[in-house]
């Protein structure tokens, strides 16, 4: 016979083993739990010989108690430990852009999140009789809490990029509403290898491949694009033509767009 004795005073917890448990469809398994006053002990009982089985069930239904129940809350607080300088609205943001990358990114699928709680749980129920899960959950599952970090390094860096692009355009705004214009129309055919500017009367605008003519520094770089975008600042044309040329709509075009605002037309 194979016990397992899972203490917590956790109610989430208790509920959810409870359900998943009633739920569990293996012979020869018995639990029950008893009330302490200040923890609740279930005890899980297996009279069969397929003890390998009866791991895998036991170990899948506690990592996903913690995956269901505390990730998120874990990574909030991974973020208030060791981000504690931002405010509340970028903690929220920043929390957004975590549940993203946990939704949608493959190199943080869930099924490699529930590996590592896995491994874990299965390694010690097998050799143990006793899970105190307050105690066991965060202290005996570093890997796993190290990965969440990593998971919020990554949120706070793509955030901070955000932020500095959002300022980036802000203060290029600002330039632009500011001078005056040199030039009444210009046209953008963009070619991302070789995009041209020309003028009303269709004829080449010089765009200088110089990196000190450049009106403007910035982390944020387009490339080759970096000069059509100093082209433009030096001009500040009063409508800008965007031809695309059979190039999509990219991240270069939408930051033209965010900056010269409604001075900008999109020709498909």
């Amino acid at each position: 016979m194979k016990s397992l004795f899972i203490k917590t005073n956790n109610s989430k917890s208790i509920t959810y083993l409870l359900n998943e448990l009633e739920s569990l469809n293996i012979k020869n398994t018995y639990f029950s739990c008893k009330n302490f006053k200040h923890y609740t002990n279930i005890i899980v009982h297996y009279l069969g010989d397929d003890l390998n089985y009866f791991y895998n069930e036991l170990s899948n239904i506690l990592s996903y108690l913690i995956i269901d129940n505390f990730e998120e809350e874990t990574i909030k607080k991974i973020i208030l430990n060791n981000y504690f300088y931002f405010d509340s609205s970028e903690i929220k943001y920043i929390l957004e852009i975590c549940e993203d990358i946990l939704s949608n990114s493959s190199d943080f699928s869930i099924q490699s999140r529930y590996d590592l709680l896995f491994n874990i749980f299965y390694e010690h129920i097998s050799s143990e009789k006793k899970l105190y899960l307050n105690g066991f959950f965060p202290f005996k599952t570093k890997n796993y809490l190290k990965y969440l970090e990593n998971i919020v390094d990554i949120a706070v860096n793509k955030y901070i990029i955000e932020r500095e692009y959002l300022e980036f355009i802000s203060l290029l705004k600002i330039y632009i509403n500011s001078h005056a214009s040199n030039i009444e129309f210009v046209s953008l055919y963009y070619d991302t290898s070789n995009p041209k500017l020309f003028d009303k009367d269709n004829n080449v605008i010089d765009i200088k491949d110089d990196l000190f003519d450049l009106k403007y520094l910035s982390d944020i770089s387009f490339s080759s694009n970096d000069y059509v975008l100093n082209a433009l600042l030096t001009l500040i044309p009063k409508k800008i033509v965007i031809h695309l040329a059979g190039a999509s709509m990219d991240d270069f075009i939408n930051t033209l767009s965010l900056i010269f605002e409604n001075r900008v037309t999109i020709c498909k």
